[in-house]
């Protein structure tokens, strides 16, 4: 498995959080035909304006799980899409135990995601743990045989941009790597039933991070 965590981004071009989105858009139904790869490592992340997440960072559980369900038209609306298209949409979701409030409520996510259609497993921390010894694994995304994305998040965990690399060699590389990931991962529907379906809501105290306490 090559080093994820030494993508040199000199032989990349930074992109600004608007400049990002925009790019991401032009490019993913592009690819006819191909894949997309994800791999999520952050055990936190911020989504102001996603109405669900903030239900969740403001405590109201029951919310936020009911606003998740009301996303599955237009997710079922993409991987529609997605398959008739052609695109395979392939994601590694990392996770540490215990679980962070804000991987509770994702893992929510990820398994409306896998009913729609995406493929999704989850990978434990301790199985990446020999390929970060110097830092943790990035967030990627790959389109097709082109195109990769080394996402970029803020120390709070908002969204921050990409580097975009276009090396087909260097997207290779990382969709190999996922792919083995993906290989010896365990699917979301199985680890939410076995680790997540059973907990309680988090604690509000637990969730000051989200909240931007």
């Amino acid at each position: 498995m090559p080093d994820l965590t030494r993508l040199n981004d000199s032989l990349g071009e930074r992109l600004p959080l608007e400049e990002y989105r925009h790019d991401f858009r032009d490019r993913q139904w592009t690819i006819e035909g191909e894949d997309s790869w994800k791999l999520e490592r952050a055990q936190h992340f911020i989504e102001p304006g996603f109405p669900s997440w903030d239900a969740f960072a403001r405590g109201d559980w029951d919310t936020a799980i009911r606003l998740i369900d009301d996303e599955r038209e237009w997710i079922a609306e993409f991987s529609t899409r997605a398959r008739e298209k052609r695109i395979g949409l392939y994601r590694v979701r990392v996770v540490e135990e215990p679980l962070t409030p804000y991987l509770q409520w994702e893992l929510h996510l990820l398994r409306l995601r896998a009913e729609c259609g995406e493929a999704i497993r989850v990978v434990d921390a301790d199985a990446v743990a020999r390929h970060e010894r110097s830092r943790p694994l990035p967030e990627l995304i790959t389109l097709g045989a082109s195109t990769l994305y080394r996402i970029i998040y803020d120390d709070e965990g908002a969204l921050d941009g990409a580097v975009r690399f276009t090396s087909p060699a260097l997207v290779a590389d990382v969709v190999a790597a996922t792919r083995e990931l993906f290989r010896r991962a365990e699917d979301v529907e199985s680890f939410f039933r076995r680790r997540v379906a059973g907990l309680p809501p988090p604690r509000r105290s637990t969730l000051t991070r989200c909240d931007g306490g």
